[in-house]
């Protein structure tokens, strides 16, 4: 990375967020929708500096033309939001379909776009046959241990060579700080952890594997266990080789600081980890307002911010980037509003941020 990235933002934190000087004061109009948006696309301003993703919504891609122009104009890197989940990728056990995730690897190659695979070990979105099997017994630990080998050799070796970042594990610590209470720790115990890391090593060895997770942005007891946890797998020898903060933020919950991400990421560049954002949204109370919707471009500014200060955060993928297709509304009730393009693909704030955190950052 270059030492100009750095130094660049690092003079941006020394004055004021970028959003103080750009957006209007409370009670002020808004910017005009859609105001300096597809002359400047994101993965234009970043240039070589940094990968600026989104997640695809299959459904969304294959039906709706705007939709998918945007995802090849605006983004240099993409996610499958759901198609290279477990469920999605075997139903039945034994029938492999990765029919949706080479659609989008194809338009991707098209596009000239880079791939994040995620996600191959996760405790939702499992499919039927797996859990019902575990929870009636008729799948025990050892069978369980190597159905998750297959799964892991069978999706990295098929996307092998055209993935640069793997989510291998996500959200495997819980709030608390301690290992996540899922089928595959109270069946397979701790050690599956540094299993999962080795088997997608092998199956492609050039990938980066990350750990991935939520509320890990900043310094925090959570972030403290990850690095805990990276340092134990570390002196194992496993290959974990990048740490993602998700970077799910709401509005009405205040956010960190550049700062604290930046310093944050730097625990796990010291032991020679990758960092990325892997998921960023700024969800908001509904009906948004002018307010809110400042708010949440300073919710972004952090981020992006952040991971530019940052050394090795190579990617910054938001998930999603209109609210037409948002996964928030169905997750969160009375929410909303939380990607940087309105349902209309018109740009909020927010878009407008990032915009401008990006040239300033090419020195």
């Amino acid at each position: 990375m270059k030492v100009s990235r750095v130094a660049a933002v690092a003079g941006l934190l020394a004055s004021v967020l970028v959003t103080a000087s750009l957006l209007p004061a409370a009670g002020s109009p808004a910017p005009a929708a859609g105001a300096n948006s597809a002359d400047r696309p994101l993965r234009a301003l970043a240039g070589r500096q940094l990968l600026i993703g989104t997640a695809v919504d299959y459904a969304a891609f294959t039906s709706d033309a705007t939709y998918r122009a945007r995802v090849g104009s605006e983004f240099s890197s993409i996610t499958a939001e759901n198609v290279m989940k477990w469920e999605v990728v075997e139903p039945e056990r034994g029938h492999l379909d990765f029919s949706a995730a080479d659609d989008l690897l194809a338009a991707a190659r098209r596009n000239g776009q880079h791939v994040r695979g995620h996600t191959l070990v996760w405790h939702n979105q499992l499919p039927a046959w797996l859990t019902q099997g575990v929870d009636s017994g008729e799948i025990d630990a050892a069978e369980l241990r190597g159905i998750l080998r297959q799964h892991i050799t069978d999706e990295v070796r098929h996307f092998r060579g055209r993935i640069y970042q793997w989510d291998v594990a996500n959200e495997v610590i819980d709030d608390n700080g301690q290992l996540r209470d899922t089928v595959w720790l109270r069946e397979l115990g701790p050690s599956y952890l540094a299993d999962v890391f080795r088997w997608a090593h092998q199956a492609d060895p050039k990938a980066k594997l990350f750990l991935n997770d939520y509320n890990v942005e900043g310094v925090n007891a959570k972030s403290d266990a990850y690095l805990a946890l990276v340092k134990s797998l570390l002196a194992q020898g496993v290959p974990v080789q990048g740490f993602g903060a998700q970077g799910h933020f709401g509005v009405q919950f205040g956010f960190t600081t550049a700062s604290d991400v930046a310093a944050n990421f730097a625990r796990f560049e010291a032991l020679g980890l990758e960092t990325a954002v892997t998921e960023a949204d700024v969800r908001m109370i509904m009906p948004a307002d002018t307010v809110k919707l400042q708010a949440q471009a300073q919710g972004y500014s952090v981020l992006l911010q952040g991971c530019l200060l940052a050394r090795r955060c190579n990617s910054f993928t938001v998930w999603g980037f209109t609210d037409r297709y948002s996964w928030v509304p169905g997750f969160f009730d009375g929410e909303g509003a939380a990607n940087l393009l309105d349902e209309n693909f018109a740009a909020k704030p927010a878009y407008s941020e990032l915009q401008a955190i990006l040239t300033l950052a090419r020195g």
